[in-house]
């Protein structure tokens, strides 16, 4: 009885650590759903984030749960998972989540968890552990959610450049601040439907691997869903501000007319994302689409140096998540 009471306490603790970075998630994340509405005016800050969590929240009526099958089921060969596994990846991710956090870098909270999971996985089975179709279709979308928000944001930028060529500058900046709330509106309902489902995943992950759920079941109990949208809600009320200066000043200067573009470009891949079960990163969609409406004006008008450093802050997240995983995978062994 004893054991199976320890065992109970450290899930409980493991569902904690799960939904404090699901929370953190919200919290470093809310820079993608809220920095074009705010650089370009149309919202104030505080109005912004309550704004966004609010459709972070209602997306758990919208989307399908096929990105937290991908993570439960889709990354790890079934058996190799146990608290040593959740604990080393939940660490991983969360401290990549806040060295990014503190130095305002606009990082994937996305593929830290999941390089988490490959890091701590590895230490503990090696390579063949993980499931080879899971991971590779993770790891193309790093670089194809930016394009794919590149080419949609540019791409809605010239036709709406088209659209408007005879109507006024001052038209134009009245129609699309009110059109802005639509595309932001759109935007955070991706981030909370594609992100939300990562932690849902991750306790899944962890409730079979301890038996409370069955791997059989087709989804997973309706308190880790309700939990997980209620946490990345309120960690987006909270704010990531350091990294909000990054994606809405820093990078490239939007009216709100590019700030719509960019949205609804980012927003069309992560509802194309998520409806393909795929964790893809909010984080690199929303600056592929700002760097697309950026360079439609011209090239000197994004901040390549920026964009650069960003890019290898991607680039790292999963392998610096991963090692730190594997550490906290060992430590572990002998913690618990």
């Amino acid at each position: 009885m004893e054991t199976m009471q320890a065992a109970l306490w450290i899930v409980v603790l493991l569902v904690i650590l799960a939904i404090a970075f699901d929370f953190m998630n919200g919290f470093h994340d809310a820079a993608n759903s809220i920095a074009t509405v705010v650089s370009t005016g149309v919202l104030k800050p505080g109005q912004a984030v309550m704004f966004a969590a609010f459709f972070n929240l209602i997306a758990i009526f919208v989307f399908h749960l096929s990105v937290a099958a991908t993570v439960g089921k889709g990354i790890v060969q079934p058996g190799v998972v146990d608290i040593h596994v959740v604990f080393g990846a939940l660490v991983g991710a969360i401290t990549w989540n806040l060295v990014t956090w503190y130095y305002g870098i606009p990082s994937s909270s996305s593929h830290a968890l999941i390089g988490g999971i490959v890091g701590a996985v590895i230490a503990k089975s090696g390579t063949q552990a993980l499931l080879a179709g899971g991971v590779m279709k993770t790891v193309a979308f790093i670089f194809v959610s930016p394009t794919l928000g590149f080419l949609l944001g540019s791409l809605m930028m010239v036709g709406v450049s088209w659209v408007c060529r005879r109507a006024t500058p001052s038209k134009v900046d009245r129609w699309f601040r009110r059109l802005q709330l639509v595309s932001a509106g759109a935007y955070s309902l991706g981030h909370g439907g594609n992100d939300a489902q990562k932690t849902i995943g991750i306790i899944w992950m962890l409730l079979i691997a301890t038996g409370y759920t069955a791997a059989s079941d087709p989804l997973p109990p309706s308190w880790v869903i309700v939990v997980c949208y209620v946490a990345i809600a309120a960690g987006t009320l909270f704010g990531g501000w350091r990294i909000v200066k990054t994606m809405g000043q820093k990078i490239t200067k939007l009216k709100p007319v590019g700030g719509f573009c960019a949205e609804t470009g980012g927003a069309l891949t992560l509802f194309l994302a998520t409806a393909l079960g795929i964790p893809v990163s909010t984080t690199h969609t929303i600056t592929g689409a700002i760097v697309g409406v950026g360079s439609t004006q011209r090239a000197s008008a994004v901040r390549w140096g920026v964009a650069g450093n960003i890019v290898w802050a991607w680039i790292f997240t999963i392998p610096a998540s991963a090692f730190v995983a594997a550490v906290a995978y060992w430590f572990s062994l002998y913690l618990f």
